[in-house]
C-alpha cells in the first residue's frame, strides 16, 4: 500500500508580475523580493541614467533604491502600481544624491588662460563654438549644469519631480499626472511654478553671464 504525500507546489518567481511579487513580498516572502529586485534592475539603471546621464557610477544609487524597496515595500498598497512607486522612489534618491554633491562637477572658467601652441609664448582663453542660441546649447556647459542642478535641488519635492519628468524625461502631461496621481491641471500648474522658480534662482547667473 503506497502512501501519497501531498507537497506545496513550487513557485515559479519568473511566471509571476510585478505585482505577484509584490503580494509575496509584503507577505515576507524573500525569494519574491529577490526576483522583483533583480527585474527591475535594468529600469533602475535607465531612470538614473535619464535623470544624470553624465554620472558614470551609479551603482550605489541602485543599492540605495534596492534598500529603499525591502524598507518601504509594505507601504506600497496598491501592488499593480509598482513602477509607478519605483519610478518615484528613484527620483528621490537621485535628489537625495544631488544634494549631497552640487560642488562635484568641474567648473570651467571661459576666461581662465590657456597655454599657446609649443613655442607660443602668448596665452589665449578658451572659446567655446555656438552653433545656436537655444537655451538648451547652453546647458551643455559644465557651469550651467551646475547652476541648474543646485536651482533643482533647491525647490520642493511636488515641483522638482513634475519639472523631471517633464523637461528631462520628456512625457506628456497626462503622463505625468497618472504617475503622480495629480490632476492634470495640477500638474501644469506645479510645472509652470517649477519653471519660474528655476529661472528666478539661475537669473543671477544668465546676467553676470549674458553677452
Amino acid at each position: 500500500m503506497s502512501t501519497l504525500t501531498n507537497k506545496p507546489n513550487k513557485v515559479d518567481y519568473n511566471e509571476l508580475s510585478n505585482a505577484e511579487l509584490v503580494v509575496l513580498a509584503q507577505r515576507k516572502d524573500e525569494m519574491a523580493l529577490n526576483h522583483l529586485l533583480r527585474r527591475n534592475k535594468r529600469a533602475i539603471i535607465n531612470k538614473l541614467y535619464k535623470l544624470a546621464p553624465d554620472w558614470t557610477d551609479t551603482s550605489d544609487l541602485v543599492q540605495e533604491v534596492n534598500i529603499r524597496i525591502w524598507r518601504f515595500i509594505n507601504q506600497l498598497r496598491n501592488p499593480n502600481s509598482f513602477r509607478t512607486w519605483l519610478n518615484q522612489l528613484v527620483v528621490n534618491v537621485f535628489y537625495d544624491e544631488l544634494r549631497k554633491r552640487p560642488r562635484d562637477y568641474q567648473i570651467v572658467s571661459l576666461d581662465e588662460p590657456m597655454p599657446g601652441e609649443a613655442g607660443d609664448s602668448e596665452q589665449s582663453t578658451r572659446d567655446i563654438k555656438d552653433s545656436s542660441r537655444q537655451p538648451e546649447d547652453v546647458i551643455l556647459t559644465n557651469e550651467l549644469s551646475e547652476v541648474l542642478n543646485e536651482a533643482m535641488a533647491g525647490i520642493s519635492d511636488q515641483f522638482r519631480t513634475v519639472a523631471v519628468l517633464r523637461d528631462v524625461e520628456g512625457l506628456s502631461y497626462e503622463e505625468i499626472a497618472k504617475m503622480t496621481n495629480t490632476e492634470l491641471g495640477t500638474v501644469k500648474s506645479r510645472i509652470a511654478r517649477a519653471r519660474l522658480k528655476i529661472q528666478k534662482r539661475i537669473a543671477p547667473y544668465l546676467s553676470n553671464n549674458a553677452a
